[in-house]
C-alpha cells in the first residue's frame, strides 16, 4: 500500500493533505489565541474606565473616546476568542467544512464558540446603546467682540 492510504473494501481512501495556507492561518490563529486572556483583561479594564467616566458624568468628549476604546478592546477580545475556536479545531478545519462542522460539536470548541458569541453580543450592544454621539465642535473659532 503506497501513499499512506487506508484500504476500505475495493477502494483506497487517502488522508486529506492540509494546504500551506491553512497551516499559516492556523499558526496566526494560535498566536492570537495565546493573547486571548490578555485581551479579555484589557477589555475589562477599559470597560471599568468607561463605566467610571459615565458614573462621574465626565465630559461627552471623554466618554466618547472611552467608548471607542472599549469598542476596540471588545473587538480584539472577540477576534481572539474566534481565533481560539479555530485553533482548537485545527488546521484541517480551514479546508474541510465537514471536519470543521464535526469539530464544532466538541465540548471544548463549543465553549470557545459560546465565549466568542457572547463577546460579539457585548460589542454589538455597546455599539447600539453606549457610544454617545461625537461632540460637535464649531468649524470656525468665534470672533471676539471688538471693544
Amino acid at each position: 500500500m503506497d501513499g499512506g492510504g487506508i484500504r476500505v473494501g475495493l477502494c483506497v481512501m487517502r488522508r486529506q493533505h492540509i494546504s500551506s495556507e491553512a497551516e499559516q492561518q492556523h499558526k496566526a490563529d494560535v498566536a492570537l489565541a495565546g493573547r486571548r486572556e490578555e485581551l479579555l483583561a484589557a477589555a475589562q479594564e477599559t470597560e471599568a474606565r468607561f463605566r467610571e467616566a459615565q458614573a462621574r458624568n465626565a465630559p461627552v468628549a471623554e466618554v466618547h473616546t472611552l467608548a471607542e476604546d472599549l469598542d476596540a478592546a471588545l473587538t480584539a477580545a472577540m477576534q481572539a476568542a474566534y481565533a481560539a475556536q479555530r485553533a482548537e479545531i485545527g488546521p484541517r478545519g480551514y479546508d474541510d467544512r465537514i471536519y470543521r462542522r464535526k469539530a464544532k460539536a466538541k465540548p471544548a470548541v463549543h465553549a470557545l464558540t459560546a465565549q466568542a458569541e457572547h463577546l460579539l453580543t457585548l460589542r454589538e450592544t455597546h455599539r447600539l446603546n453606549d457610544i454617545p454621539a461625537e461632540p460637535l465642535e464649531p468649524a470656525i473659532e468665534p470672533l471676539e467682540p471688538a471693544i
